[in-house]
């Protein structure tokens, strides 16, 4: 399994409106896609003391890097453009990608 993880880091200001675009739109598009079996989403608990702003982490399970790939080419671009369309620079995301090894 490909995890396509994403950390998003946003200003207070927008969190509600950003969290209620994330499960009510968001969210959805992406795995409208069909290239994702399944997401969590997760609001990080822990905070560096002088930091601002909230921090939220998506990760996406593809079945394989053919998905992802696909995924990353065919609709990414205009999912993410939604985004900052929407928000500008109040939020920054940090993306990264990893392989399973083993399950427990």
């Amino acid at each position: 399994m490909i995890i396509y993880n994403v950390t998003i880091h946003l200003e207070d200001s927008i969190e509600q409106e950003w969290v209620n675009w994330m499960l009510h739109t968001h969210l959805h598009d992406v795995m409208n896609t069909g290239m994702f079996e399944r997401y969590e989403f997760c609001k990080m608990l822990t905070r560096q003391p002088d930091e601002t702003g909230v921090t939220y982490v998506v990760q996406y399970i593809a079945r394989d890097m053919t998905h992802y790939e696909r995924y990353r080419d065919e609709f990414a671009p205009a999912l993410q453009q939604d985004g900052r369309n929407r928000f500008g620079e109040k939020f920054m995301a940090f993306r990264t990608l990893m392989e399973t090894v083993t399950q427990g």
